[in-house]
């Protein structure tokens, strides 16, 4: 029996005497008052405040710092463990112990098994339980985006602008909740997901983990997400990703600065967040940048007047990896280590993402020591974080099991499926090229097209998601999955690399012209990235992939572009050899599979594109530009020109909006539009369609939008069919950021527009 195991072995004396102590507050509190105005919060309050009265300096300090699970394991160093990782009982000790380390994130490098999982943290909970001080479980969290990204065999699903493409909240929801359930199951109760920064930029890095550039949008894919991870049957704590302002850097490059007014903050930024904290999100993840010319891990104006004060956020804030330290290296507005734990914590931060040095903690009890921070002010993070571990069970049940629920338990339906088919948009369809029929010979190639890492995209078994060894092998990639759904002797199968030359071109060629095949399907894009190493200096699409498509377009084959990629990567020079175009996104474990039952016309593609797609490498402009920005050099109103607009998608049976009413041509403040939909399906198959509500404010006292999306429903219509749908836009929603730069509604002229339908009306006060 190993150290761990007698640990564990010894534990439940302990957590029997925490829940006997909470069991004699209960039966304290009803023999002292009515029973009816106890509730949950009274008797959180009364255990935490016990808890907190018996706490040190050092369990106080220690409770703010997070470590990478790396520096707890053998190896040389927290990036260089030895295989299989494996918990050192020296540092274990030093860490959790001796340091009284109140959380630990991230896998040592490479997803494991939910058994290594429940292994790794049992004994990490052992130590934490039973030989440190204070007895507090540890706080365990992970970057889980799209699934359980470090647990081997869960199913990955769509990156988050996947899931915007689906424009279906019920079903990010329940990818939520499945997600949840894996996570859940790995015995980790806190989740780094979901992101809310706007997708404005496609040179960002990130911007494949945004739910696209609407506001909107955003805002429901988030709160759904919330809700999913939060609410579901496996209840795990979100994270709000990264507040805020951080995806939209002056260079594109990531981690860059960003220049953004207050006003476009609070317009744009700041409503996705909002909406999730109302939704009741636990934990907020800092940006990691800085905000006109102030980092925002500094900033106590947004993350204490903000955050705090105005939007009433109760839950824990935690720093982004290393950047309290990054003050110092990148930031330079601290001199040292001390000066920038001190700004970071007068600013609000109340748990520190250190996470590969030991020396935090040591500065915190200086500082709080010499006077220079003080105790009430930790005390304030303390209870954040003891107050999050309770409501996540940890007190009650601290070391998770394996088979946390049972294969009865999980859900039927393949989500996760389902959300590739939904995000996968068709954005052209010349001469109906798309379906294929499946005697046709098809040529497949292009760089993405026999990669599973391509399918999946960052974080994905490891953090750039570029690793082989840790995908789910068995899931097919792209041209595996059309020869599985043709057949072999209808595909021609030609691999590249993302560094293919012209002599790769030239055979290509060869064999289209040698074997004529009726389609050469081209899978175009990017292959595995986030963060800092995906920084482009050009939004262009590999030169080398251009030439490919020309010198297929020369052979006479009919041509399909199929896009796998973070972003969209411009290419009008090559737009019109294609006879059809698909962007796929990163459409997860079965993107393969449902990229092969939308060419072959199985599934019905019904995604609408989340962002506006530039039609030129410098012209990232999104849909709710302002119409200064239509002006062309000609003084004509036709600049704003995208390769294809936010919300575009084409479908094989399209349904198509005949007409819009609204119940007044006149409104005040208080009142509601009753908006009704005329939709009809002239096909013989069932059609789905995304009603998509803008509202342009014809004049304001701010320069208004040329529109903004306000509402949006996905509907399905049956073959031959005209049905009326019925929507309701409260007036309350149609405001904006004032001069003052607080919210507003004006009265004015308005118009609303569905498709190319459109009618105005007035606000009046």
């Amino acid at each position: 029996m190993t150290k761990f195991d007698k640990i564990l072995s010894n534990m439940s004396n302990r957590f029997i005497c925490i829940n006997a102590f909470l069991a004699i507050t209960i039966l304290f509190l009803f023999s002292c008052s009515n029973s009816s105005t106890n509730t949950k919060k009274d008797l959180d309050t009364i255990f935490l405040d016990s808890l907190m009265s018996t706490l040190s300096l050092e369990d106080k300090v220690g409770e703010m710092t997070q470590l990478t699970l790396g520096m707890l394991c053998d190896g040389s160093g927290p990036y260089t463990l030895d295989e299989p990782h494996t918990l050192n009982e020296e540092k274990l000790k030093t860490a959790i112990v001796d340091l009284k380390i109140g959380s630990i994130l991230n896998s040592g490098g490479h997803s494991y098994s939910s058994s290594k999982w429940n292994s790794l943290i049992q004994g990490i909970q052992a130590a934490a339980t039973q030989e440190k001080t204070s007895g507090i479980p540890v706080l365990y969290g992970v970057d889980a985006i799209h699934g359980a990204t470090y647990t081997s065999g869960a199913d990955l699903c769509p990156q988050q602008i996947g899931l915007a493409a689906t424009w279906n909240t019920e079903l990010v929801r329940k990818i939520a909740e499945n997600a949840a359930r894996d996570v859940y199951e790995s015995g980790i109760p806190w989740n780094f997901s979901p992101v809310l920064d706007l997708g404005l930029d496609p040179r960002w890095p990130r911007f494949w983990e945004t739910f696209g550039e609407d506001p909107l949008l955003t805002s429901d894919m988030g709160e759904a997400m919330v809700l999913g991870y939060q609410e579901g049957p496996y209840p795990i704590a979100a994270t709000l990703k990264h507040f805020y302002g951080y995806g939209m850097p002056l260079s594109g490059k990531d981690r860059t600065p960003a220049w953004i007014p207050e006003r476009q903050l609070r317009e744009y930024f700041l409503p996705p967040f909002e909406r999730a904290i109302n939704a009741g999100a636990k934990t907020i993840m800092v940006n990691s940048g800085e905000l006109n010319g102030i980092p925002v891990h500094v900033n106590k104006k947004l993350l204490h007047d903000l955050l705090r004060v105005e939007l009433g956020f109760e839950g824990v804030l935690v720093t982004d990896w290393e950047d309290i330290k990054y003050l110092v290296s990148r930031h330079k507005v601290a001199e040292n280590y001390r000066d920038a734990v001190k700004l970071a914590i007068d600013a609000g931060i109340d748990m520190s993402m250190v996470p590969t040095d030991l020396e935090f903690p040591g500065i915190l009890l200086d500082l709080i020591k010499d006077g220079e921070i003080s105790e009430a002010r930790i005390d304030e993070s303390v209870r954040r974080i003891l107050h999050l571990k309770l409501e996540l069970g940890l007190f009650k049940n601290p070391i998770p099991k394996s088979g946390a629920f049972t294969s009865e338990e999980v859900d039927l339906k393949n989500y996760t499926l389902q959300a590739a088919q939904e995000s996968i948009t068709l954005l052209k369809n010349e001469d109906e090229a798309l379906p294929i029929d499946l005697d046709r010979k098809i040529l497949v190639t292009g760089p993405t097209a026999n990669s599973l890492l391509a399918l999946n995209g960052g974080w994905s078994g490891t953090w750039q998601g570029d690793d082989p060894k840790y995908s789910n092998s068995e899931r097919p990639n792209a041209a595996e999955a059309l020869i599985q759904k043709f057949g072999k002797d209808h595909v021609i199968n030609f691999p590249l690399e993302m560094d293919f030359d012209e002599s790769d071109i030239e055979k290509i060629v060869f064999e289209t012209k040698l074997q004529k095949p009726d389609y050469a399907i081209l899978f175009l894009g990017e292959m595995p990235y986030t963060e800092t190493p995906g920084n482009i200096e050009d939004l262009e699409l590999f030169q080398n992939q251009k030439d490919l498509a020309t010198a297929l377009k020369a052979t006479g084959v009919k041509i399909i572009y199929v896009f796998i990629e973070g972003r969209p990567r411009t290419f009008n020079d090559i737009e019109s050899m294609a006879d059809g175009i698909l962007m796929a996104y990163l459409p997860g474990d079965y993107g393969g599979v449902a990229l092969s039952e939308i060419i072959s016309g199985e599934v019905n593609p019904t995604g609408r594109l989340p962002f506006t797609w530039p039609k030129h490498a410098s012209s990232h402009i999104p849909y709710f530009r302002k119409h200064t920005e239509d002006i062309h050099t000609d003084f004509s109103l036709n600049a704003f020109n995208p390769q294809f607009n936010f919300g575009d998608g084409l479908s094989y049976c399209q349904a198509s909006i005949d007409s819009i009413t609204i119940d007044k041509s006149s409104y005040l403040i208080d009142d509601t539009i009753e908006l009704t939909v005329s939709v009809s399906n002239k096909s013989d198959c069932d059609a789905t369609e995304i009603i998509q509500v803008y509202i342009s404010d014809l004049f304001a006292s701010i320069t208004p939008s040329v529109e903004r999306l306000r509402h949006y429903k996905k509907i399905n219509i049956g073959p031959n069919e005209t049905l009326d749908f019925a929507m309701r836009i409260p007036l309350k929603d149609l405001g904006f950021i004032g001069i003052d730069n607080s919210y507003v509604i004006e009265s004015g002229s308005f118009k609303i527009r569905v498709n190319t339908s459109s009618k105005t009306f007035d606000l009046i006060k």
